[in-house]
């Protein structure tokens, strides 16, 4: 029987429709080989653990087994490729003179954390490059001036006596168990918007920035194993995916919270006696400090710039924190000794508490020993990662060609038995002033270091301490034995279930 006129009519491009979708398919094979054979070819001078032929290293991440990079921190001293399914790999990074070669650089950040992160928080310090970051970086500064930190020690601990009142109203005069991370999560994020922003929220007691703290949460999550599966790095497959339709939805929370933050304050200038408010006030808020700069360089520093810039202080200065505070009551409950050290030396400057002021802050040596090895322990920023803009050539001789993506460990380097000795005791004199000058000077890096270290490292110290000062003249805390801490690792290192500690008020 004689084909139909129709068949005949469409059969011949159907046909080249598929042989051309087959001969795509072939090169898209094709160059993915390639470029798997010259991964493998380029990272042939460093060994690296055994790789499921799929998943790759993968499951290192996924599973949140941060144990296991620690076995292979021991095994493979300076660093390993890390690969993340077949056809692709990042070259991990825990050796302080690697660290040292590798943060001298001006490489730009890596197009996977940037691709991954920008929906949600934008184009700000975090993810740009070149000289839009360096006059970024310049205009922002001023934000974190000495003279500002100063005058933000007073709110910092007027929202930690807030956290301090809910403890007690909670706790009474009994040892009471408590997820302490959800309160400080809370308090962390009211400094941010009143030293920050200038911003009265009362979010401690209202609850009302509670779903922000959750999609920061969720959202972070969901980016990290982002980056972690290799499925994923495929924007169509993610984004028709479960976890790229809710990190849509994250990512449109988080904008219209700082939307709304950047609103008020416009409408606040506005208003003529509010403005005058502004002059007459101590200091310059980090808020200010944007608009400034857009006043200066309008035509280069856009609405969408402003916006990203604040949405990415309101993320890293957040979670940043409030993991530092929480990790370190852990410690600090673990290890006893330490604690009631921390607290006679707070109690010989500050007295009952009533009052404290940044030259304070300055003389707790101890208790800055104690923050500092806490730091070392649980770095809360786990990894920075770059692409290599050109070849690099690490102290051993060894090297990589441009486009590799490397990362720097934090936790790798923290924990590099290479470095520290019995790395997972908490031992606060490693930062005795004896022993710093004997140790490399980039084998601690919780605020990174180089050019494009951390702009609000100073804030963030400030804020630790007088967190852990109010709250150590006013508690005492032990651990619960039936709650071990499970780490997650993702974006922050996080404690997997809360944090909960033995609360018990002292006379």
């Amino acid at each position: 029987m004689e084909s139909s006129w129709l068949e005949r009519h469409w059969a011949r491009p159907f046909y080249l429709a598929l042989a051309f979708c087959l001969a795509l398919g072939l090169l898209q094979v094709i160059r993915l080989l390639l470029q798997r054979h010259r991964l493998l070819r380029d990272l042939r001078p460093f060994p690296t653990p055994p790789t499921h032929w799929l998943y790759g290293h993968q499951k290192i991440f996924r599973q949140s087994d941060i144990k296991k990079l620690e076995e292979i921190v021991e095994k493979y001293p300076c660093a390993f490729p890390f690969w993340i399914g077949p056809f692709q790999a990042f070259f991990y990074i825990y050796d302080p003179e690697y660290a040292k070669t590798f943060l001298s650089r001006t490489d730009p950040k890596s197009k996977y954390l940037c691709k991954f992160t920008t929906p949600v928080i934008g184009e700000g310090l975090v993810n740009l490059n070149g000289p839009k970051w360096f006059q970024h970086r310049r205009l922002l500064t001023p934000g974190f001036h000495l003279n500002t930190l100063k005058s933000y020690v007073e709110m910092m601990a007027h929202s930690v006596n807030t956290m301090l009142g809910k403890w007690e109203r909670i706790c009474g005069t009994q040892n009471t168990l408590l997820d302490i991370s959800e309160h400080i999560d809370l308090m962390t994020l009211d400094v941010l918007m009143k030293c920050i922003f200038s911003k009265e929220t009362n979010c401690q007691i209202n609850s009302n920035f509670d779903y922000y703290i959750k999609a920061i949460r969720e959202g972070t999550t969901i980016i990290f194993y982002r980056v972690y599966n290799f499925l994923y790095h495929h924007d169509m497959i993610f984004k028709f995916s479960s976890q790229g339709h809710r990190l849509w939805e994250i990512s449109k929370i988080l904008h219209q919270h700082t939307e709304k933050v950047i609103q008020e304050r416009k409408n606040s200038l506005r208003d003529e006696k509010k403005q005058e408010n502004v002059q007459k006030r101590r200091y310059q808020d980090f808020l200010d400090t944007v608009f400034s700069a857009q006043a200066e360089i309008a035509n280069s520093f856009s609405d969408t710039d402003l916006w990203s810039e604040v949405n990415t202080f309101m993320l890293a200065g957040h979670e940043t924190v409030a993991g530092g505070i929480s990790w370190l009551l852990y410690h600090l409950a673990l290890y006893p000794e330490h604690q009631e050290r921390c607290r006679e030396e707070i109690r010989s400057i500050l007295g009952d508490g009533s009052s404290i002021n940044w030259d304070q802050l300055g003389e707790m040596s101890y208790t800055t020993m104690c923050i500092k090895e806490s730091l070392r322990l649980a770095p809360p920023v786990l990894s920075l990662s770059r692409e290599l803009s050109k070849p690099i050539t690490f102290p051993d001789g060894r090297s990589l060609p441009a486009g590799m993506t490397l990362v720097l460990s934090i936790w790798g380097l923290h924990h590099n038995p290479a470095i520290w000795e019995n790395p997972k005791v908490f031992d606060p004199l490693r930062f005795s002033p004896e022993n710093n000058d004997q140790r490399h000077p980039y084998s601690f890096l919780p605020f990174s270091a180089g050019p494009r270290n951390c702009i609000g490292q100073n804030f963030a110290m400030a804020e630790i301490k007088v967190a852990i000062a109010l709250i150590l003249l006013s508690f005492k805390v032990t651990p619960d034995p039936t709650r071990p801490l499970v780490t997650m690792p993702h974006c922050f290192l996080k404690p997997k279930n809360g944090v909960y500690l033995h609360l018990k008020k002292l006379p």
